[in-house]
């Protein structure tokens, strides 16, 4: 399995009065490590969103499931991996972790299902599948 990682650091936005992660945050990084993810493999989310285009894909978010296990502080430099755990027709699921110095965080499942521009489910396009699949 490939495992993409990205770097992100806790600024003062990120937290609550208490200097803690704030629980919104990890969604935030989250779906920063997906989009860079699929970034580096080659698939521009923005390149494909256009509504107006008949042949329009975008990626939503169907089910987010977050278990959080340790807090996260300000000043902290964490590592977002995102995996890919399955995919299969318009849908794939994202296997993440919030790491700080190798010790989990958090972890996440995420389920995204392609749409075409009328907003109904739509395959990824082979070449897209293939790109996704290869890096499972």
């Amino acid at each position: 399995m490939t495992v993409h990682r990205l770097a992100v650091r806790v600024y003062f936005e990120d937290t609550d009065a208490g200097g803690i992660l704030y629980h919104g945050s990890h969604m935030r990084f989250f779906e920063r490590g997906r989009t860079e993810f699929l970034r580096d493999l080659g698939i521009s989310q923005s390149a494909t969103a256009d509504r107006t285009d008949p042949d329009a894909l975008l990626f939503v978010v169907r089910k987010f499931a977050i278990e959080y296990l340790k807090p996260g502080l300000l000043d902290d430099l964490l590592t977002v991996e995102t995996e890919i755990a399955s995919i299969s027709g318009p849908r794939f699921t994202v296997a993440q972790r919030l790491l700080r110095e190798g010790a989990l965080l958090a972890s996440a499942e995420v389920e995204v299902v392609a749409i075409g521009g009328n907003g109904r489910p739509r395959r990824l396009p082979p070449a897209m599948a293939a790109l996704i699949e290869g890096a499972r």
